[in-house]
């Protein structure tokens, strides 16, 4: 059997179903989306993309840590959302860092995109009227600066990283703080993704790159909640969203030693390179990643209780992630869950915030479903498309697989 020995005590997110992890449990329960138009800037003529998974507006006046005083050189939504995601996660786990215990906590929250808006609207200004950058733009543009930040505000010393796999970034986080707890370099580590990627030329270089779905034309022909749909025989593209997803990990001996409940392992993990292609996923890589998290967690493929899948529902990809499911598990694929038909997908925070979703899917006994489905005939998989299904769940395989061939896999073990 594996020998990880890494719990889940805490975790929380936001997405464009809510901000709070409740609300969003339900809505996603429901079968709704957070997909709707595209608001987070003005649209241009012709603009290609016309929809959006937007965060909805966070109250945080319960927090003085982010007040308006205290984000004031931290204009990037990134911050904002890290660091109440990690605060309200550490505040589940029971978990209070003190100066003895700050040294053996490490933090690998991490992001693919980063604040790039903080440098695009800098560059604006400076071309518009010639006004000099913020002193704080260049630190809301650097990736490992969300990890900064959370250091500062939980007062963890031990070592930190920033873990940037593209849209697996989240999941990566966790491996990477696995593993510094299997060296036992850390006892704990704040791990998950943060990304605000509604960002004007992102948007638009998306869809350039024929990834985002797209409407070459000012009217949209279908309901911004329909558009995002995996493994469908009429999927179009992602849904370009936003969120964060923090998720506390320690050693089991360090949480019982600390009285910290935990109902959640990392069982297994597995990270491979496709060495192929800058976006289209290699078959072979994809599946040996899944094969080796069953394999790290001392199981074979038919002990896999469900799937939530990556599932960005490009024609490509989704294809590849299917044919690689049926390499691993043949005819006897579980259960898929494709969370992106509700959420949109986040970038590098998709896979925390899917993981989280799938954690709740287990401590509940439920398969969240996957909506707007339509059975692609070269697509057979059972993707939950009846509505939430009651299911009792002790291993689940999250699959998150990134541009540049940057795939992670993870077997997360319920233990109550």
């Amino acid at each position: 059997m594996s020998k990880n020995n890494t719990v889940i005590i805490g975790y929380d997110a936001v997405s464009p179903l809510g901000t709070n992890l409740e609300t969003q449990w339900e809505r996603a329960s429901n079968g709704e989306s957070g997909i709707g138009r595209l608001t987070r800037f003005p649209l241009r003529d012709n603009f290609p993309v016309l929809v959006s998974g937007e965060v909805p507006e966070t109250d945080v006046s319960n927090y003085p840590f982010l007040s308006p005083r205290a984000l004031a050189q931290w204009p990037s939504p990134i911050f904002k959302h890290a660091m109440l995601t990690v605060h309200r996660a550490l505040t589940t786990s029971g978990l209070e860092i003190t100066p003895k215990i700050a040294p053996r906590v490490a933090i690998t929250f991490s992001s693919a995109v980063g604040g790039q808006d903080a440098v695009i609207n800098a560059d604006r200004l400076l071309n518009a009227k010639n006004k000099l950058p913020h002193p704080a733009t260049n630190p809301n543009s650097c990736i490992n600066m969300v990890g900064g930040k959370i250091s500062i505000l939980t007062k963890a010393t031990g070592p930190i990283t920033s873990t940037i796999t593209a849209c697996a970034t989240g999941s990566t986080s966790i491996i990477m703080g696995s593993m510094l707890i299997h060296q036992k370099m850390a006892d704990v580590a704040i791990c998950g993704a943060v990304d605000f990627s509604l960002v004007e030329p992102i948007v638009a270089g998306f869809a350039t790159m024929n990834g985002a779905y797209s409407c070459w034309d000012e009217d949209l022909s279908e309901e911004p909640e329909e558009v995002s749909r995996p493994f469908s025989q009429n999927r179009k593209g992602f849904v370009v969203s936003e969120g964060s997803g923090a998720i506390i990990i320690a050693s089991r001996e360090f949480a019982k030693a600390h009285g910290l409940a935990h109902q959640f392992e990392v069982a297994g993990w597995g990270m491979s390179s496709d060495a192929y292609h800058h976006v289209a996923p290699n078959p072979e890589t994809v599946s040996r990643c899944m094969q080796e998290a069953i394999e790290n967690a001392g199981l074979n493929p038919a002990d896999i209780d469900v799937i939530n899948a990556h599932a960005a529902s490009t024609k490509v990809g989704d294809q590849v992630e299917y044919d690689a499911l049926k390499s691993v598990f043949g005819k006897q694929t579980p259960p898929v869950s494709a969370n992106k038909s509700m959420i949109g997908h986040a970038m590098g925070a998709s896979s925390a915030i899917e993981t989280i979703f799938g954690l709740e899917g287990m401590k509940r006994g439920l398969i969240l479903p996957t909506i707007n489905y339509d059975p692609d005939p070269k697509i057979d998989l059972d993707c939950v498309s009846e509505g939430i299904r009651g299911k009792d769940q002790e291993y689940l395989l999250k699959n998150a697989f990134g541009f540049g061939g940057c795939n992670a896999c993870l077997v997360i073990k319920r233990t109550n």
